[in-house]
């Protein structure tokens, strides 16, 4: 069959989504998206209702793309919501998350009769995934580390869509080094539902894995997907320093900067931890980037709660962040909170937040000129190169040589938009 597939939501998603390709393409099958479609894979995302609504336009629009073809729904929203997955009647096959190749079985096992199977996770559940030996970018590759959470964010669904916490083996993860570096990748990004909760139960952890990748031939850059800042340590912060292949971005998840929305959210930590954490960092890491995401809007938030965290992300001078409005989500604590923000206010305060942290990003990007930094080359379009330094910062050189995939020293000259430019030394 020739099959083609659509990703909704995180890197993790993505990975999945690669797993499910690459094995099916290993039994035979094709994703050419220029020949006749066989079936449709869609995975979905559950993280707002949002990402809900938009998974079944998505189901119903390849439904009437692809009226002959085999529509196959999995993910978070089916895991999370098996009723209302039930319903999506244009889906002849519907599977959980628990077994990420579950789909693969039903795509070779499907005979005109819909399959509707979702297994709930349980206590205990080991790790799963399968590795790869490839990826959709050609010098950037995700891995999965990590799967579940455990802390129960009163917004969040993702508990009950991802089950609880479990590790992959270190073995495991410098075995897909390996393999990725053997086909051309030479940056890994790390990732997981809740990344520093790596190894929790276990007798590894965090800093064994990024120690993994590092021992791997060939790949030159080693990254960390999104962080939950409670769990990193001093000890955690000098053995990533002690590896000279790991990359000084820090993409620590704060929600808000205001210590009674932090409170109502169950976040374990507040804006003075956020604070001293970031500090020992930048006392660590020579000229390192601290990203974030920041919601507004939560429920409850007043006026003077969203001030407190508009200063504190002031304060911080993030080099990005992601701004966005909280979406009440069925299913959890926060839903039944009283005092929700309407909708306006709440795309008020994203607007002044974004504002915000723009002017963050752009004093950061401006500390960077004068400095010299290896840039891997990603693209390559109209006498342009461009790619990445080790903190993440995006840099164009104009240059008519093709980079890609290579390392070059560049001078950071100036900064336009939300990227640098530079000079090949």
């Amino acid at each position: 069959m020739n099959i083609i597939f659509h990703t909704l939501g995180c890197k993790v998603n993505q990975y999945e989504t690669q797993t499910i390709r690459e094995a099916l393409l290993n039994i035979g099958h094709t994703s050419d998206k220029l020949l006749p479609v066989d079936a449709v894979i869609i995975n979905s995302c559950t993280v707002t209702a949002e990402s809900d609504r938009k998974t079944r336009q998505l189901v119903r629009r390849m439904r009437r793309d692809y009226p002959n073809a085999i529509i196959a729904l999995t993910g978070c929203m089916v895991q999370a919501f098996p009723d209302e997955a039930k319903k999506l009647l244009e889906a002849d096959i519907v599977t959980g998350n628990r077994d990420v190749l579950k789909i693969v079985d039903a795509i070779n096992q499907y005979d005109n009769k819909r399959i509707f199977k979702i297994d709930e996770h349980q206590s205990g559940d080991p790790y799963n995934t399968i590795g790869l030996s490839s990826f959709n970018e050609r010098t950037r590759a995700f891995m999965k580390i990590q799967d579940g959470c455990d802390r129960f964010c009163t917004y969040c669904i993702i508990p009950f869509a991802r089950g609880r916490v479990r590790s992959r083996a270190v073995s495991d993860i410098k075995s897909e080094a390996e393999r990725l570096a053997k086909n051309g990748f030479c940056e890994i990004v790390l990732v997981g539902i809740n990344l520093t909760s790596y190894g929790k139960g276990e007798n590894f952890d965090l800093c064994d894995a990024v120690d993994a990748v590092c021992e791997v031939d060939g790949i030159k850059r080693v990254r960390l997907g999104s962080l939950e800042p409670d769990h990193i340590t001093d000890e955690m912060l000098n053995r990533f320093k002690s590896q000279p292949k790991f990359c000084p971005q820090f993409h620590l998840s704060l929600q808000s900067g205001c210590d009674e929305t932090l409170k109502r959210m169950n976040r374990h930590y507040d804006s003075a931890f956020y604070e001293n954490l970031v500090n020992r960092i930048r006392s660590i890491f020579d000229n390192a980037a601290i990203t974030t995401d920041i919601m507004v809007g939560f429920a409850g938030e007043t006026e003077d709660e969203f001030n407190n965290s508009l200063d504190f992300a002031k304060k911080i001078g993030f080099a990005r962040a992601h701004i966005f409005a909280y979406s009440r989500r069925s299913g959890t604590v926060a839903a039944g909170l009283k005092a929700h923000v309407s909708n306006a206010e709440k795309q008020a305060r994203a607007h002044i937040m974004s504002h915000a942290t723009k002017k963050t990003e752009t004093e950061f990007l401006k500390s960077q000129i004068g400095n010299v930094y290896p840039v891997l080359f990603e693209t390559q379009e109209n006498a342009q190169a461009e790619g990445y330094t080790p903190n993440y910062t995006r840099v164009v050189v104009n240059t008519q040589t093709s980079l890609t995939g290579q390392i070059s020293d560049v001078l950071i000259k100036s900064v336009k938009d939300d990227y640098c430019i530079g000079e090949i030394i």
